[in-house]
C-alpha cells in the first residue's frame, strides 16, 4: 500500500485525535508502527540522501512529512533511541514550512504540529523560537503553557533529562533529583 499524505493527516487526526494521541497505549503505538513504519523509515533515508522531499512544497503534505518524523516515532519507538533519532530532520522540514507560511495556511487545529519539533528540541534558542511562533501564530493556551514548560527544561539543564537513560546519558545529581521528584516529563 502506498502512503498519501491524507493517508497520515486522516489518520492522525481524524481516526487517532487527542485521546490517542496522549492515551493510546500499546495498541495505539502498534498500529501505527505496521501502518507506518516503513514510509517513516524510508522516508527519513531519502530525506538523509537527499536533502529534500517532495511532499515539502504543499503545507497538508509537509504537514504530513512532520507528523510521519516528529510525532509516530515517538509512538512506534517509544522508550527507545530511536523515538528521537529523526527529530532533526522534522525539525528542519517545520523550519523550511514556517518560512515558507505554510503554517498559517491550516487551520489552528492542526497548526500546532508544525512547532511540535521546535518544542521537542534541546536547543535552546530553538524553544524560544517555538514559544515565539507559539504565541504569535497559535490561539492556545495549553499548548503555549507546555512550550513554556519545555523551555524551562532546556534552560535549566540544557537537554530533557526524561531522555536520559534511554539515550545511554548520564544523568547529573540535579537533573536525578529533579526526575526523583516526578518533574515535569515532556
Amino acid at each position: 500500500m502506498s502512503i498519501e499524505p491524507d493517508s497520515i493527516l486522516d489518520f492522525w487526526f481524524e481516526e487517532a485525535g487527542p485521546k490517542k494521541w496522549y492515551n493510546g497505549g500499546d495498541a495505539f503505538d502498534a498500529e501505527i508502527r505496521s501502518r507506518f513504519e516503513s514510509f517513516t523509515i524510508e522516508t527519513a533515508a531519502k530525506l538523509r540522501r537527499d536533502g529534500q522531499h517532495k511532499w515539502e512544497d504543499d503545507p497538508n503534505s509537509g504537514l504530513a512529512l512532520i507528523i510521519a518524523l516528529d510525532q509516530f516515532p515517538r509512538n512506534m519507538f517509544r522508550a527507545t533511541k530511536a523515538a528521537f533519532a529523526f527529530d532533526d530532520l522534522a525539525l528542519l522540514l517545520a523550519q523550511r514550512a514556517v518560512d515558507r507560511g505554510y503554517d498559517l495556511k491550516i487551520g489552528q487545529d492542526r497548526r500546532a504540529f508544525f512547532y511540535m519539533p521546535y518544542m521537542h528540541s534541546e536547543n535552546l534558542k530553538i524553544q524560544d523560537e517555538c514559544i515565539r511562533l507559539i504565541d504569535m501564530r497559535l490561539d492556545n493556551a495549553n499548548n503555549l503553557h507546555h512550550a513554556r514548560e519545555h523551555r524551562k527544561l532546556i534552560a535549566k539543564f540544557n537537554r530533557f533529562p526524561h531522555r536520559n537513560a534511554i539515550l545511554g546519558r548520564q544523568s547529573t545529581p540535579e537533573e536525578q533529583r529533579f526526575l526523583n521528584a516526578g518533574g515535569y516529563s515532556p
